[in-house]
């Protein structure tokens, strides 16, 4: 098998989308797990969404001239983040995903982003294996949360959409909790409706992206986002991702009715601070 990369185009965003299915689905039901996405057309239109992002790297793995594989790199924060990365079952274990991920970490570090990140399927043994191999550490552990959204108003913490204007409030809570900032996906995420910023004392102390798996969340206490997880309508894709250290956080949710779907770890290479405040992950970082 004579393996090639190359830049992706959004051309290929059907055929990576499919593998993307296969490939989710394939390992998923394998462990007896619900795959993270349901269906080829839904693989293709993520895919296109981030295939047509200008801070979005994309790299497809072909074989003969067929796409047998694809990785991304969000470029769009201070500190970069890998996935989704996928690869045809067929062609599993013969050097592609090693091969995309070190195309994506030779990007990163090209660019000069001080560190790299990414969440791992807790059930995938080979991917956690690949990414310790390749100098990744473990950093957290993680819970697939899903169930009904309460979409509820919280006294004493109120839950609205976030502006433009709450850019600079948001990215310095940020920096304080992680050291960074995620300028980049919340500025996204405003301009496509889904943020929100929880407010206590008429200053913002809390903001999520959204509360789903793409989404990520920080505040500076359990209260503010418990507040901005309970006043989600929704949870969409397989659900919202917690640190399960945050076992405060993670029983409350428990208590509202929500079931863990699965766990997860996060991984980092380089620039990486404990947080300090409250914080969900997205499937990203």
């Amino acid at each position: 098998m004579i393996l090639s990369l190359r830049r992706a185009k959004v051309t290929d965003a059907a055929a990576a989308g499919e593998i993307c299915y296969q490939a989710f689905k394939t390992i998923a039901e394998a462990h007896g797990f619900p795959p993270d996405c349901p269906s080829a057309e839904v693989g293709t239109v993520l895919l296109a969404g981030f295939l047509s992002h200008e801070q979005i790297f994309a790299v497809v793995a072909e074989v003969d001239g067929r796409i047998i594989g694809s990785n991304f790199l969000d470029e769009r924060n201070a500190v970069s983040g890998v996935g989704p990365i996928t690869i045809d079952p067929a062609l599993q274990n013969d050097g592609a995903g090693h091969a995309l991920m070190q195309a994506v970490m030779r990007r990163s570090q090209e660019r000069g982003f001080p560190g790299i990140r990414l969440v791992q399927a807790g059930y995938h043994n080979r991917s956690l294996a690949l990414y310790l191999k390749l100098g990744f550490q473990v950093r957290e552990p993680l819970v697939c949360l899903q169930g009904r959204a309460a979409g509820k108003s919280t006294a004493g913490y109120p839950v609205r959409p976030a502006t433009t204007q709450d850019l600079e409030a948001c990215n310095r809570l940020c920096l304080r909790v992680h050291g960074h900032e995620r300028s980049g996906e919340l500025a996204d995420a405003i301009t496509q409706g889904t943020a929100r910023v929880v407010e206590r004392s008429g200053r913002v102390t809390g903001y999520a992206t959204s509360i789903a798996y793409f989404g990520h969340a920080v505040a500076e206490t359990n209260d503010d986002l418990k507040a901005l997880i309970g006043a989600a309508e929704s949870f969409p894709g397989p659900g919202f991702l917690a640190p399960t250290r945050n076992t405060e956080l993670v029983r409350g949710c428990l208590s509202e009715g929500l079931r863990i779907v699965h766990t997860m770890t996060l991984m980092t290479i380089g620039l990486y601070n404990s947080p300090a405040g409250a914080w969900l992950p997205s499937i990203i970082y």
